[in-house]
């Protein structure tokens, strides 16, 4: 996410172009939103499969997200007019319609402000996040903005642990999405489809570029 936070900055000096990543973490880790100063002290401390979970700020807002079993994107990009929510709703555009091509409908969240008091991101849904027509929250976002700059965070939870999950926020916490049509799905081809989605839906064409660690997708020029 430092990563993601250099392109913003980056981007907003004129010295990088929009840009679309997509990344798994390990080990796994939780985020806490760039705003949220209080979580539960075992957090801290807390082991899965023999290594410790990192805790980490992100420099977007929203809640705790724990990346496991997930699949995070980041988008810099500029550009968009309107209010917050009208930019939410831009750049989920390609995130609805590529998951569409997939077999899967996506909506918006309905939640209001009350969800600043849960400490888990997927415990809530609001109009900036993505759900499943049976209320299952598949994405969960979060922006960060300056003047016309935006980056925005999102994490995709494909395979999330529910032991784990439970073991972080709670036993009630959890709630299990049992569409074999997500969970079967091959990481890249749900990538490749979303990658496919943002061309058509921002009107752009891509540079692909990956590494070990990082595929991180750059958007080379308008078409």
């Amino acid at each position: 996410m430092a990563i993601d936070r250099w392109l913003f900055e980056q981007h907003l000096l004129g010295n990088n172009p929009p840009t679309l990543r997509f990344y798994r973490w390990a080990p796994s880790a939780i985020s806490l939103g760039y705003h949220q100063h209080k979580y539960p002290e075992h957090w801290q401390n807390i082991i899965w499969k023999g290594q410790k979970l990192d805790l980490v700020k992100r420099p977007t807002g929203g809640r705790a997200v724990l990346h496991q079993g997930d699949v995070t994107y980041a988008l810099v990009t500029s550009g968009i007019s309107g209010s917050r929510v009208q930019a939410y709703q831009k750049v989920c555009e390609f995130l609805i319609a590529g998951w569409k091509k997939l077999g899967i409908d996506l909506h918006y969240g309905t939640a209001g402000r009350g969800y600043i008091h849960n400490p888990n991101c997927f415990g809530t849904a609001t109009s900036a996040d993505l759900v499943t027509s049976d209320g299952y929250k598949l994405i969960g976002s979060a922006q960060l903005r300056k003047g016309d700059v935006i980056l925005q965070h999102g994490s995709i939870r494909l395979q999330p642990d529910g032991e784990l999950f439970s073991q972080v926020f709670g036993e009630t916490a959890f709630t299990e999405f049992n569409d074999a049509r997500v969970k079967d799905l091959d990481i890249e081809l749900i990538i490749n489809t979303l990658v496919a989605a943002a061309s058509d839906c921002f009107n752009v064409e891509f540079e692909v570029k990956e590494t070990d660690f990082i595929s991180c997708i750059r958007h080379c020029r308008d078409t």
